[in-house]
């Protein structure tokens, strides 16, 4: 009886320290997943963006949006890693609900063996930097063609500090947002990425005024074939996003990337059907346009919902982002070159507040938690929604006003009729 006893203590003897260590015990299966989805979403950034943008432009301002994107590539990894990780996921103290602290200021606390859940913390510190770094670049598109190189570097980096990384430790590094009862549901970052940069984007676009020429000469995209090709590497690139934001390789990952798909076809065919009803032929930039915006309102909505709220999310993005495009844009007549808000503000908007909608277990999601009901999921949804549209339209405001006041926003009238290509980078996409 005594040695029965003694096994049975030494058993749980060597039990007891595996069980206390399994919270952080490294899973090679969800680090070769998180990997893979890293490397997708820098993917999204360059080529993907890049290129989706860099054929919407005229032939002469090609190269400087491709030089925009991976600029800011460059300059947001740089934050990342010396303050901006650290803002964003950091204890921030006495102040904790609204920005995180400077304990990983150089990633100084980062090792080889440090820890995020079940994959190692470095691999999750470059997989948020993928969305730092295409956030900034989504805001590019709002005022290609005609605000100077310097401005630009210098507002991602002032408006990369002060709006994004408050709003993503508000919703993801435990700040204030991710307190409420309910919470908002913000999977992979409606709020903290695509109405964040569209806002920033209206706002820019109106203050650095209308291109020379808009709406008296004819400004088409010079190359749809870059456009297609880069929203097909977005498209791709979105499963890392979405299915990537469970930080596990599981079956909410494949679920999230189930959504995805089914709402970027939704939304893709019903802009192209809305074209085709209205102007009598579909074309290719709009399906590409109805692809991204199904991708940008699934994108809070991908870890809560299921096939049946996909679908009527992307159905209503492919609505209401062509609405945006073309009748909000042309109502209100601010010149958003290449429809950033119209795509990513209203897509991200519509899948914010029907993320509240269809998470409910009766229309196929995860459902609600304890004592929530639609209305206050809807309400807690529409609440972010606003605090992101004011935090970022205000301060992105304030930005550009001492940019401007400083350097100055806009390249003069001659600069940019000969384009960026030229007047600010002395190289051309293509040899006469």
């Amino acid at each position: 009886m005594m040695l029965y006893k003694f096994k049975k203590l030494l058993s749980l003897c060597l039990i007891m320290p595996s069980l206390a260590m399994a919270e952080d015990t490294l899973s090679s299966g969800d680090t070769a997943w998180m990997l893979t989805a890293t490397a997708l979403v820098l993917l999204m950034t360059i080529p993907g963006l890049s290129l989706f943008y860099a054929g919407m432009v005229r032939s002469k301002n090609v190269l400087s949006v491709l030089m925009q994107c991976f600029a800011i590539t460059g300059l947001m990894s740089i934050i990342w890693v010396v303050y901006g990780y650290s803002l964003a996921f950091s204890d921030g103290g006495s102040v904790n609900n609204w920005i995180g602290g400077l304990d990983n200021f150089m990633l100084l606390n980062l090792t080889v063996d440090s820890m995020s859940g079940s994959i190692p913390e470095t691999v999750f510190m470059t997989f948020q930097m993928t969305f730092f770094i295409i956030t900034p670049a989504l805001i590019v598109g709002a005022f290609a063609e005609r605000m100077k190189f310097s401005a630009i570097l210098w507002f991602m980096t002032v408006w990369g500090t002060i709006v994004y990384l408050p709003i993503c430790h508000w919703v993801w590094g435990g700040g204030w947002l991710s307190q409420m009862s309910p919470a908002p549901l913000d999977f992979a970052g409606g709020t903290v990425v695509h109405i964040n940069a569209a806002v920033a984007g209206l706002v820019a676009s109106i203050m650095v005024g209308k291109r020379k020429g808009y709406k008296r000469i004819v400004m088409p995209p010079h190359n749809l074939t870059l456009t297609l090709i880069g929203a097909a590497l977005l498209w791709v690139g979105w499963f890392g996003f979405n299915a990537g934001s469970e930080l596990a390789a599981d079956g909410a990952a494949g679920m999230a990337m189930a959504v995805t798909q089914i709402a970027a076809a939704a939304a893709a065919l019903t802009w192209m059907f809305v074209e085709w009803i209205k102007h009598g032929k579909p074309s290719v930039l709009g399906i590409a346009s109805g692809a991204v915006g199904g991708l940008v309102a699934i994108t809070p909505a991908s870890g809560s919902v299921g096939p049946t709220g996909a679908l009527a999310i992307g159905f209503a993005a492919g609505l209401g982002c062509y609405w945006a495009a073309t009748s909000l844009k042309n109502k209100f007549k601010y010149d958003d070159s290449l429809d950033v808000f119209g795509v990513h503000g209203i897509g991200g908007i519509i899948g914010a507040l029907l993320t509240g909608v269809f998470v409910s277990a009766s229309l196929g999601g995860v459902g609600f938690g304890e004592g929530v009901t639609m209305g206050s999921q809807v309400w807690s949804q529409f609440l972010s929604v606003l605090v992101t549209i004011v935090w970022s339209g205000v301060l992105s405001y304030v930005i550009l006003k001492v940019i401007d006041l400083t350097l100055g926003l806009r390249v003069s009238e001659e600069d940019e009729v000969e384009g960026l290509d030229i007047s600010s980078h002395d190289e051309r996409g293509y040899s006469l």
